[in-house]
């Protein structure tokens, strides 16, 4: 099966935005969830956990500050890689002013169903670009 962007609805938050490839609900028989994830510059997702799924994260492009398992922050970039144990609870930040590009996994696949109960959860057709914008201070 092929996937391209363009034919892939997206999911938007207040902090970025969500393409999943593959995911069990998606593609027939997918055992995993496989997507790209945005963070705009100055935000970050909330410190949550999966409790039913393991996560890694692929860092495509830019800076962020990771937390796992409740420990200290660290610092993450382009090349590496994250390995989030089941029910662990984790967060990542993008301070600096570019886009912060991931490729993320769930294993088993499943638990990107439980982000359509986020507050700010927005869900955009394929080809549809979602906006942001950019408060006043």
């Amino acid at each position: 099966m092929h996937l391209s962007p363009e034919k892939v609805t997206t999911m938007s938050f207040d902090w970025g935005s969500i393409k999943w490839f593959v995911t069990p609900s998606t593609v027939p028989g997918a055992a995993s969830t496989l997507g790209e994830v945005i963070v705009n510059p100055g935000r970050g997702h909330a410190r949550h956990n999966h409790p039913g799924a393991e996560e890694i994260i692929y860092v495509i492009s830019g800076e962020a500050m990771q937390m796992v398992d409740d420990g200290e922050p660290f610092p993450i970039k382009e090349g590496d890689t994250v390995h989030i144990p089941k029910g662990a609870y984790h967060s990542t930040y993008n301070s600096t002013w570019r886009p912060l590009r991931l490729i993320v996994t769930y294993t088993p696949g499943g638990e990107e169903k439980a982000l359509e109960g986020a507050p700010d959860f927005c869900l955009h057709a394929p080809g549809e670009v979602p906006e942001w914008t950019q408060a006043a201070r």
